[in-house]
C-alpha cells in the first residue's frame, strides 16, 4: 500500500521571510564600495549585521556547534565578527550569492571552532570532578605533584648541554652540503621541540625535509652519516647525554 504524502500549497500572494536575501548581498556590495565610515557603520548595522547574526546562530543550532561549548551566544558574537572582518574578501564579480559564500565561511570556521575545542577538552580534566577522573588521570595528577629534585635538574639541564655539544661537533665534522643542510635541520628541531606538536615519525621526517630543502632520498642519506659519526663520538665517553 502507498503512503499518501500530504502537499503543502502557499498561499497566492504570501512571500517567505528571508533573513538573508537579494537585499542583503545589495547592502554588502554598498558595504565595498562606500568610502565613508559612517556610511559603511550603518549599512552593516541595519542592513548586514542581523543577516550575519541569523545565519550563524541557525548554524550553530543545526549542526550542534553549540554542544563542546556549553553555551552559543560568545560562540555566535565571534563567528560574527569573523564574517565582519571577512567582507572586504568577498568578490561579487564571481557571481557567487552572498549567502552561499557567508555560509560556507561560518560553517568552515564553527567547524575548526569546534574541532579546537573538543581536542582541548580530551586534553585537560578538571581536578574537582573526582568521579569523572580515570585511573589514569589520577596516576597523572599524583605523579605532577611530585617535584623533581634539584640535583635530577641540573643533570638534565647539563645533559640537554652536552647534547648541542655534541651535535655542534657532528656539525664541524661534516663536509657534504646534503649532510651539513641535515644537521642544522636537527639542530633547529632540537632549539624549537618544546614549541613543536610533533605526534609521530613520519610528522618529525616532514618538518626536517621542510628546514633542510632535502629530498626524502637526500635526507635519508644524510641521516646515515651523522647517526655514525654520533655513534662513533658517543664512544669517546667525552658527551654525558641522558634521554
Amino acid at each position: 500500500m502507498k503512503k499518501k504524502f500530504k502537499r503543502i500549497r502557499r498561499k497566492r500572494g504570501s512571500k517567505t521571510n528571508l533573513y538573508f536575501d537579494s537585499n542583503t548581498h545589495d547592502a554588502i556590495v554598498k558595504f565595498q564600495n562606500s568610502e565613508c565610515k559612517k556610511e559603511k557603520s550603518k549599512t552593516y548595522i541595519d542592513e548586514i549585521f542581523p543577516a550575519f547574526d541569523k545565519l550563524v546562530e541557525n548554524l550553530i543550532f543545526i549542526h550542534g556547534f553549540s554542544k563542546p561549548f556549553g553555551g552559543h551566544e560568545s560562540l555566535k558574537s565571534d563567528c560574527v565578527t569573523f564574517l565582519y572582518e571577512t567582507l572586504e574578501k568577498f568578490d561579487p564579480s564571481r557571481g557567487t550569492k552572498a549567502f552561499s559564500y557567508f555560509n560556507v565561511v561560518a560553517k568552515n570556521w564553527l567547524i575548526i571552532q569546534s574541532k579546537k575545542r573538543i581536542k582541548s577538552n580530551r586534553r585537560h580534566v578538571s581536578i574537582d570532578d573526582i568521579l569523572s577522573l580515570s585511573h589514569g588521570d589520577k596516576l597523572a595528577i599524583e605523579t605532577h605533584k611530585t617535584v623533581p629534585a634539584q640535583d635530577s635538574k641540573i643533570i638534565k639541564r647539563e645533559s640537554i648541554e652536552s647534547l648541542f655539544q655534541l651535535m655542534e661537533n657532528i656539525r664541524e665534522r661534516l663536509k657534504n652540503e646534503n649532510e651539513i643542510a641535515c644537521m642544522e635541520a636537527i639542530i633547529t628541531l632540537f632549539k624549537n621541540i618544546e614549541d613543536l606538536d610533533l605526534l609521530n615519525k613520519r610528522a618529525v621526517f616532514v618538518y626536517m625535509r621542510d628546514l633542510s630543502n632535502l629530498n626524502p632520498k637526500q635526507l635519508s642519506v644524510a641521516m646515515s652519516v651523522i647517526r655514525k659519526h654520533y655513534k662513533d663520538l658517543l664512544k669517546t665517553g667525552d658527551f654525558d647525554v641522558f634521554f
